[in-house]
This record gives structure tokens, C-alpha cells and sequence, in this order.
């Protein structure tokens, strides 16, 4: 019988390297990683808001849908912020 697709490649042991154009350093803790994404999710947020302003509907609801999933993430990088340090 004739297969119309090819394998796919033999998984390697090399380990993946990524580009280094983009790299966070090493040595950052957990906490300052999770404060810069939190920062970033919520300028995310803001800016799809204020796009979504511009748009009509689907592309507006579209739109605020994924506002609605960066906000989801933004409250979930707020919660391990939470547990990493307790403020009582």
C-alpha cells in the first residue's frame, strides 16, 4: 500500500538548541520572572482592550476573547506570585 505522507524524522538525542538572539538570563530567580511576565500580560491586556475599541464584530470579539485569555494568565501568574511570597 502506498503512503502518500513521509515519516517523520528519527528523534535525535541532540538536545535542542535555541537561538540565542533572545535569552533570559540564567541566573534570574523565579519570582522577578513571574513579576516581568505579570508586567507584560497586563500591557498585553490593556493593548488588546484598547484595539479591541477600534474594531466591529467578529474581529472585535475575537479580540476580546484573547483579552480575556491574557487576563486568565495574567491571575495565574498573580496566584504563583502569591504562593512564591505570602503577603499577610
Amino acid at each position: 500500500m502506498f503512503k502518500p505522507t513521509p515519516n517523520p524524522p528519527k528523534d535525535s538525542a541532540s538536545p535542542h538548541n535555541p537561538s540565542p538572539m533572545f535569552v533570559i538570563a540564567p541566573d534570574i530567580n523565579t519570582e522577578t520572572l513571574l513579576a516581568h511576565a505579570c508586567e507584560s500580560l497586563a500591557s498585553a491586556s490593556i493593548m488588546a482592550s484598547d484595539l479591541a475599541g477600534f474594531l466591529q464584530s467578529p474581529h472585535r470579539n475575537a479580540l476580546l476573547g484573547i483579552a480575556q485569555i491574557i487576563m486568565l494568565g495574567e491571575l495565574a501568574v498573580n496566584r504563583a506570585l502569591d504562593i512564591l511570597d505570602p503577603q499577610e
